[in-house]
């Protein structure tokens, strides 16, 4: 598609405008959202957005992003350049359906592939929680794609769990997924549950859960640590498990350390999988 937009551009904008063209988007349900888009093509940008809705005709709201992840729930700003007046859809990925407002729910279609491996992992009968877990997708892909006895989600975006709440109905899941809204630590001490495998899809900062997680985790169970680090410095990653894990007398062996998304120019997110005993 990206090779295919140029093709079909390439009358309607200078050489100069299509060599600035952006090449890094998202598609979400049916919205594709544009993650950097150029000052020198923002008077070109509803022929674009146009030029793309009669091309492809699966693509209804064409957005752009106008400031990048921040605040306390990690979303973007975006800006409607085409197409229909809503930041709403339904995205479907490994066979689960997962409606959210991709302006007001953190969420990365890139992940999907991370998802479904996380579920080929999860064993018949596991208790699994993911911290932070938005409108779903994690619980959601693991209770359709294992024979896992139960998935809980903790979230603490009231947009983004009141979606989850809704995705769970839709997808025939409640007897699986439990979904709770608060602040994880909060939540989890409330539960005083433990369980055989935890994942940690924050964005950032997830290195400040990893004692938390570490208590309630069961002995030999699973913990998937997510972070973004420069290639020539994963090993930061396993550091900071150690840090962790030494605070709590804890043993820990690192099962696997990989890419899974690229943030920036030598910069990726990475998962560790390791195991705690």
């Amino acid at each position: 598609m990206k090779q295919n937009l140029k093709f079909y551009l390439k009358n309607k904008l200078s050489k100069k405008e299509l060599e600035l063209l952006p090449t890094s988007f998202d598609v979400v349900g049916d919205i594709l959202i544009f993650s950097e888009f150029p000052k020198e093509l923002s008077k070109k940008e509803k022929l674009i957005g146009e030029t793309i809705l009669k091309t492809y005709p699966h693509i209804k709201t064409i957005l752009k992003k106008t400031k990048k992840y921040s605040g306390k729930f990690r979303t973007p700003k975006l800006k409607i350049i085409a197409g229909g007046k809503r930041k709403e859809t339904t995205h479907k990925e490994n066979g689960v359906f997962i409606k959210l407002d991709v302006e007001r729910v953190y969420f990365s279609p890139r992940m999907s592939t991370e998802r479904k491996r996380i579920s080929e992992l999860t064993k018949p009968d596991e208790s699994v929680l993911v911290m932070f877990s938005g409108a779903g997708p994690y619980p959601l892909v693991i209770a359709k794609n294992s024979k896992c006895k139960e998935v809980y989600g903790i979230e603490i975006n009231p947009v983004a769990h009141k979606y989850a709440l809704e995705n769970v109905i839709r997808n025939k899941m409640e007897s699986k997924i439990k979904i709770f809204l608060g602040d994880v630590k909060k939540i989890l001490s409330k539960l005083n549950k433990k369980f055989d495998r935890i994942l940690m899809p924050l964005p950032k900062g997830g290195e400040h859960f990893l004692e938390l997680a570490l208590t309630h985790i069961k002995n030999n169970g699973i913990i998937h640590f997510y972070d973004f680090l420069h290639e020539n410095e994963f090993y930061k990653a396993e550091d900071k498990i150690q840090r962790a894990c030494q605070g709590l007398n804890k043993r820990f062996k690192i099962l696997n350390i990989l890419k899974c998304g690229q943030y920036s120019p030598g910069f990726y997110r990475v998962c560790v999988d390791f195991k705690v005993n």
